[in-house]
């Protein structure tokens, strides 16, 4: 008997448990990890410069859909702020044949700053400072996914305006290579 592979997401701000998260998802359900940050520091160090930090992410959003075309699950761990990113994703799963699980992480602002203190003294290797006015503004743009979103039960939306499929408005968003 075969089971369709599974395309977890996990959401959330910085320092809030993500990669914590998809690593235990990756050892428990057997998937493939899709980590950005660690392909960013990887190829940038201390720079996290945003158009490289797009490519990269679609090079994993691409990555991760082949491998669920062959069956095998993924965890992507990259914050996936906006309802439109979860949305594109959701729909490339379902395209083809995957089932999807959200993994929202929230904290409070307080202890978000004091995870992210600690993981840059004690890692920095691993992660950027964050200004209090960055993950403020950040915050802001964040969008909560709702009940629906996590449990599954809420369909996904159309495209936004301009775009005539998900895939096309993923290939926007995620560009092939830094221009």
């Amino acid at each position: 008997m075969t089971t369709r592979p599974t395309l977890y997401l996990t959401v959330g701000l910085p320092g809030t448990g993500k990669t914590t998260e998809a690593r235990r998802i990756e050892v428990e359900e057997s998937a493939l990890r899709l980590t950005k940050d660690e392909w960013v520091k990887a190829l940038y160090g201390l720079a996290n410069p945003p158009s490289a930090t797009d490519v990269i992410e679609g090079r994993l959003v691409e990555i991760g859909l082949r491998a669920l075309g062959l069956g095998i699950n993924v965890v992507i761990d990259f914050g996936l702020w906006s309802r439109d990113e979860r949305s594109a994703l959701r729909q490339a799963a379902a395209d083809l044949g995957a089932a999807v699980e959200l993994r929202y992480l929230a904290l409070s602002p307080a202890e978000q700053r004091r995870r992210l203190d600690r993981r840059h003294a004690d890692e920095p290797h691993t992660t950027w400072h964050m200004s209090d006015e960055e993950l403020a503004e950040w915050a802001a743009l964040f969008s909560v996914p709702t009940p629906g979103e996590l449990d599954g039960s809420e369909p996904v939306d159309s495209p936004p305006t301009g775009f005539a499929t998900w895939e096309e408005w993923r290939r926007h968003r995620w560009p092939p290579s830094v221009s």
